[in-house]
């Protein structure tokens, strides 16, 4: 065994502490103090935890007691969030670890009560809107002072020194020059904007975070200390394992499923990378390689619906659309990210020459493409079963639906236990890389189905029920509460054996454990989000949004595709060193109506969701992204490769994830939007894969041999056809055929549910310019014209022949997309009749079909004997 490590060039140990030491660095805090500390932290983080279980809870409406207000929630949330960030985060790298200085003390204290202060003198703030006391001044001015270095400890410098810019912008904005220049605010202004209203810290992000995020991050942390976690790598292990490259594919599945619920890329990278990255080292992978597949794979797992790093939540609400409107837009893309880093896997594989681990289960290859299939697509299947298989349950039972089910899981629960039961359970493997034969698929599956029934729960309250999100996962995280508490002694029940109290106390003890580690991971998350708040409440009180517009506009020279670039570039700056949640609040504020506005003005209507999709894809990105990658730092700890290298090797593996976002906003079509019926459903799906395949094999430069120079350059432009079908077409046929804005009513009315308004409209920039955009309503249903055009937030005024916006509704979508009133309606842009946009993938297609062929007859000829020979007179 120790020969084959030193063959393939793996650790005799992974140093474990290490890696817990980059995790707690990055997510939890670096302290350890002694053991009344210690225990004083845990207990706090549990009344958090509690605390957000009876704010997400039916129970207070039931009652008519204990009802907490939003508003106070988000102060008690943050007032936590702030107590613990100063007592787990030193504030420097040379401060102590074992114990917790007075000054951090202070601070924690200083920072709670700021945002308590809000809950106690709740009602007596509420009664003096924009009159702040000088006790409400002082109070804000110590609470903004301690979020930012809380935000310096926990989240990183990045979006600290971003915040303090900007609340210098607010006060220096009378002496800047040109654009830059505003009327500027008193600090009496500043202060209540920041602190005691909900238009700064208090805002719609660290709203979300309270709402829903805390609920999924808990629900995640409790189906990883149930044993989800390492049984998903496992499950993923057994059934890729045997395969060419297989540790690698298998560490692609894993995090996929893992990253799915979990909510950080480095906990992601490090949680399957200490199994999977010394496996793929092996057999065969170099050290570099190995944990720049492990780091892409992590990175990738927080684009994956359902939860994509808790940024799912806040797009819903920045966006304004509902939270399964969302997932459904993010998951196309999501399956072509991980669908293509497991075919370059695949080509890493095939230039190597490498091949699987060995195997004790043979299974015929239907069976081993259905188990490939579903764990690649697992969850999307399971999510199918919950709603088409059982969802018939709630049309027969109504009401009733929830407990039939509930009762239906609980017995399924048991049965599964008692079947788990049966069998002895799976070698805990301690990550070394020291596994010679890869496990039985049906040995791993059955010891842990019953993790999924917790899954279907939230599915179901989610898919069926249609509750909220926070409330779905509240029930969920109650499922796992009582799976937690229950699993060991119900199998020892079944086993006969007689300690059932003691796993009934060691159940208890990893629920509590759970419970607390919870509310330690949100730490940083609810840091990050009211930090992020001082951002948008600057940009709200200065308008510098606006401003930012102007000067991407003018740096761009008003190329969309250069903005889109540039755009793209900062999004990776801002988001480097900063969690998912809080970058993109970040770019979401600063970056997606620059998008918006551009977009519009290159007569390019693109869809809210897309513009938010493409700033969240970069901003994510940054953790992958040289050379403050956090995320490559954690897979180097592990591979013992250098961080740099694996950065960039993983950023170049990243290029295709990078692709997609500019792909999305001119072809909707990947986000599921303006689709026509089931058969443009499909070819969607089947043109954007083989585009991929196409874009992989040209940037690896191999698709099943090592390509010719033409071969590259026909699959880039086999890459651009598929993705954007529509571009080739337009050069031959006009999209959009140009109504008067006079027939605005009738078109409205007439327009089938599902159906775009794509409307060209004058207005005013900042400089007081007229310019022409093109904007894109989704309208709902409705009786007439005026109450669809509603829907979107907007009412229109004639006179004569003329259309203008008049009303429209703060926060719509009208309002997003900067319409204001007065705006001229010049003319209605509708979809024209003509042919097929997939015409033109036909010849795609053909030429791929080509290269396919002509590739595999010179792998064939490689193969042979003479083929050898000529290979070794070139080399």
């Amino acid at each position: 065994m120790a020969e084959l490590r030193q063959q393939a060039g793996a650790p005799d140990h992974i140093d474990v502490d290490k890696l817990n030491e980059i995790v707690a660095e990055a997510d939890t805090g670096g302290r350890k103090p002694g053991k009344g500390t210690a225990r004083l932290i845990f207990v706090v983080a549990l009344a958090w935890s509690l605390f957000q279980l009876w704010y997400a809870s039916p129970i207070p409406f039931a009652l008519g007691f204990g009802v907490v207000s939003d508003s106070i929630a988000r102060s008690v949330h943050l007032a936590f969030a702030l107590f613990l960030a100063m007592l787990t985060f030193p504030a420097f790298r040379s401060s102590p670890r074992s114990h917790v200085p007075v000054a951090d003390w202070i601070l924690a204290i200083a920072g709670a009560a700021s945002a308590l202060y809000l809950v106690v003198f709740y009602k007596d703030i509420a009664a003096r809107p924009g009159l702040p006391t000088g006790m409400d001044l002082t109070v804000s001015i110590i609470g903004v002072l301690v979020l930012l270095e809380a935000a310096r400890r926990a989240v990183g410098p990045a979006i600290t020194i971003i915040a303090l810019l900007m609340l210098v912008y607010i006060f220096v904005g009378p002496h800047m020059p040109g654009l830059l220049a505003h009327k500027g605010a008193t600090l009496s202004r500043a202060s209540s904007q920041m602190w005691l209203t909900s238009e700064g810290v208090f805002g719609v992000a660290l709203g979300v975070s309270t709402n829903v995020v805390f609920m999924f991050v808990l629900f995640g942390t409790l189906l990883e200390r149930a044993g989800a976690g390492s049984y998903f790598i496992q499950l993923a292990f057994s059934v890729l394992g045997k395969y060419r490259g297989g540790p690698a594919k298998a560490g692609v599945v894993a995090s996929g499923l893992t990253g799915m619920i979990w909510g950080s890329s480095i906990a992601n990278v490090v949680t399957t990378g200490t199994f999977t990255i010394p496996l793929m080292k092996k057999v065969g992978y170099s050290p570099v390689k190995a944990g720049a597949i492990e780091c892409a794979a992590g990175v990738n797992g927080q684009i994956m619906p359902p939860v994509m790093g808790a940024a799912a939540f806040l797009i819903a609400e920045y966006v304004g659309i509902p939270y399964s409107e969302v997932v459904k837009h993010a998951f196309l893309p999501a399956l072509l990210t991980y669908g293509s880093l497991f075919y370059i896997v695949d080509i890493e594989a095939m230039k190597m020459g490498l091949k699987g681990l060995p195997s004790r289960s043979i299974h015929p290859a239907f069976q081993t493409a259905l188990r490939s299939l579903m764990g690649i697509c697992g969850f999307i299947i399971l999510a199918g079963l919950v709603y088409y298989g059982i969802g018939w349950v709630k049309v027969v039972s109504g009401d009733a639906a929830i407990w039939i089910v509930a009762a239906g899981l609980t017995a399924a629960y048991v049965g599964l236990i008692a079947y788990k039961a049966r069998f002895a359970d799976l070698p805990v493997e301690r990550l070394r890389g020291d596994i010679l034969e890869i496990p039985h698929f049906g040995e791993t599956a059955r010891t842990g189905l019953h993790f999924l029934l917790p899954v279907v729960l939230l599915i179901w309250c989610l898919m069926v029920e249609e509750m909220s999100p926070g409330l779905s996962a509240f029930w969920g995280s109650v499922a796992l509460m009582a799976l937690l508490v229950t699993q060991r002694p119900l199998t020892a029940f079944f086993r006969n054996d007689r300690r059932l109290m003691a796993h009934c106390r060691q159940g208890f003890e990893e629920l509590f454990d759970g419970l607390s580690a919870a509310a330690r991971n949100m730490t940083t998350v609810g840091v990050a989000t009211a930090t992020a708040g001082i951002i948008v409440g600057t940009v709200l009180l200065t308008g510098v949004g606006l401003v930012m517009t102007e000067i991407v506009e003018f740096i761009s020279g008003g190329s969309f595709i250069v903005m889109l670039v540039f755009t793209a570039i900062i999004c990776l700056i801002l988001g480097m060193g900063m969690p998912t949640t809080a970058s993109y609040v970040v770019v979401a504020t600063l970056m997606a109506p620059i998008i918006v506005d551009l977009a519009a003005q290159n007569d390019l209507a693109v869809p809210l969701v897309a513009v938010h999709l493409f700033v969240f894809y970069f901003g994510l990105m940054a953790d992958v992204t040289p050379p403050v990658g956090l995320a490559a730092y954690a897979a180097a700890a592990i591979s013992g490769a250098d961080p740099v290298k694996t950065g960039f090797q993983g950023f170049k593996y990243e290029i295709r994830t990078a692709l997609l976002p500019f792909i999305f906003i001119f072809n909707n079509g990947l986000l599921m939007i303006d689709l026509q019926g089931p058969m443009d459903f499909i070819l969607v799906i089947a043109t954007a894969s083989l585009a991929m395949i196409a874009f992989v094999g040209a940037t690896q430069n191999w698709v099943l041999v090592r390509n010719r120079w033409f071969e590259t350059v026909a699959l880039l432009l086999i890459c651009f056809t598929l993705f954007r079908p529509g571009f080739w077409l337009d050069m031959v046929s006009a999209p959009y055929v140009k109504e008067p804005a006079s027939e605005l009513n009738r078109i409205v009315e007439e327009m089938p549910k599902g159906e775009a308004l794509r409307l060209r409209v004058r207005t005013v920039n900042v400089d007081g310019d007229d310019i022409d955009k093109v904007v894109r309503l989704d309208l709902a249903e409705g009786n007439t014209a005026a109450e669809r055009l509603q829907t979107a937030g907007l009412s229109v005024t004639s006179l004569g022949d003329s259309l203008s916006v008049g009303v429209v509704r703060l926060g719509s979508q009208a309002a997003k997309l900067r319409l204001q009133p007065g705006d001229e309606i010049e003319e209605i842009m509708v979809p024209a009749d003509r042919p097929s946009r997939y015409w033109f993938a036909i010849p795609a297609f053909v030429l791929f079909a080509l290269i396919f062929w002509q590739q595999r007859r010179r792998r064939a000829t490689e193969a042979t004997p003479a083929g050898a020979g000529l290979r070794s007179f070139a080399s």
